[in-house]
């Protein structure tokens, strides 16, 4: 988008006078409150490195004790139940994933758990047992009882402190896409079923970027870096993960503008921890931002969408029962002979006859 453009839909931009309409059917809607403002969350401190590999180890993109700041803060919120609608649909559809599995889990861990949001939606006859592990300390405090029997474990994802094959299922909701070392988080976990989610947030990503490189000359990351989807299937194979599948899934949210999307991200312990983060965002960027939102992506009640694409990678830890394919040079058929199966014999022909 030129200048040119970027200054035609700034000067539409209008005062909103009224309250937005009501969402229509198939999305949710976080329009309860037309007038909404950011509130002040977590200081951002000055990052002491910036995006570095240090010889061959994983690339250190993410400040985790930041995002460990961020995540106690949301907790400690007295509305912060308004904003679990997402971790909440997230992990109900991980929890279908985990129905599809024939089979029940006797020790299952939850990786990230945070509120419970997966094992509220699953029984004792799918997981008879389950850890619950999260960074935060005030979020395991507001984890829900549910018919399984749960321990609370507070751990950081990269660096989980359980034994090998000590689970026989392993769920993480919205959660990994902060880690690091993802495939060393990966290999850790090579336990049975593994089932992760990352996200997206392209309108917000274009609109702020745009937004930026128009009154700034430039821009700089505020959503964070995601994993491309041709890349999840990689990395459990390099896990050593069988039987893989991926697929995408996606949950799109009405809000009333900009400033709502972030204050529900902000919420939900979601807002960028990314060591390169810019912690000031002008007041130039973030209005037209906000302008380039509503024109590019707004509906005709004057609402935004916000597109959470997340997506789901399930893979199984190698076992002997498991189906192999067939040595090389094993074949009894060739593929040459398979226009003579079709063909009727002699008898054949006799017989309809």
């Amino acid at each position: 988008m030129s200048s040119r453009v970027c200054g035609r839909v700034l000067q539409r931009l209008h005062t909103p006078g009224s309250a937005p309409a009501a969402a229509p059917p198939g999305s949710w809607s976080r329009i309860s409150s037309p007038s909404c403002r950011l509130r002040a969350g977590p200081r951002s401190e000055p990052p002491s490195r910036g995006l570095a590999v240090t010889g061959r180890g994983p690339m250190n993109v993410f400040n985790r004790e930041m995002k460990k700041r961020q995540k106690n803060w949301a907790a400690t919120l007295q509305d912060g139940h308004q904003y679990d609608y997402l971790r909440d649909e997230v992990g109900s559809r991980v929890a279908d994933r985990v129905y599809d599995i024939a089979r029940t889990f006797p020790l299952a861990l939850d990786i990230g758990g945070g509120k419970s949001h997966i094992a509220e939606h699953l029984n004792k006859d799918v997981v008879e047992r389950l850890f619950l592990t999260d960074v935060s300390e005030k979020t395991l405090e507001q984890s829900r009882r549910t018919e399984i029997p749960t321990t609370c474990v507070l751990a950081d994802e990269e660096f989980l402190p359980f034994k090998e094959n000590t689970f026989d299922l392993v769920v993480s909701s919205l959660s990994l896409h902060w880690i690091n070392d993802l495939p060393g988080a990966l290999k850790q976990v090579r336990e049975g079923s593994c089932t992760i989610q990352t996200l997206t947030l392209y309108e917000l990503r274009c609109s702020l970027q745009l937004a930026e490189t128009e009154r700034e000359g430039g821009f700089s990351p505020h959503v964070s870096p995601y994993t491309a989807v041709t890349d999840l299937g990689n990395l459990l194979g390099q896990a050593g993960f069988n039987m893989l599948t991926v697929d995408i899934d996606e949950v799109q949210v009405q809000y009333p503008g900009i400033i709502e999307v972030m204050t529900d991200l902000q919420g939900m312990g979601e807002s960028n921890c990314a060591w390169n983060r810019r912690s000031l965002l002008h007041r130039d960027s973030v209005l037209a931002a906000a302008a380039i939102y509503k024109e590019m992506y707004g509906d005709e009640d004057g609402s935004v969408p916000a597109t959470f694409e997340i997506l789901y990678m399930i893979g199984w830890k190698p076992h002997e029962s498991q189906s192999r394919p067939a040595k090389r040079g094993s074949a009894t058929a060739s593929f040459g002979d398979l226009s003579k199966i079709s063909q009727p014999t002699g008898a054949d022909k006799s017989q309809r006859r």
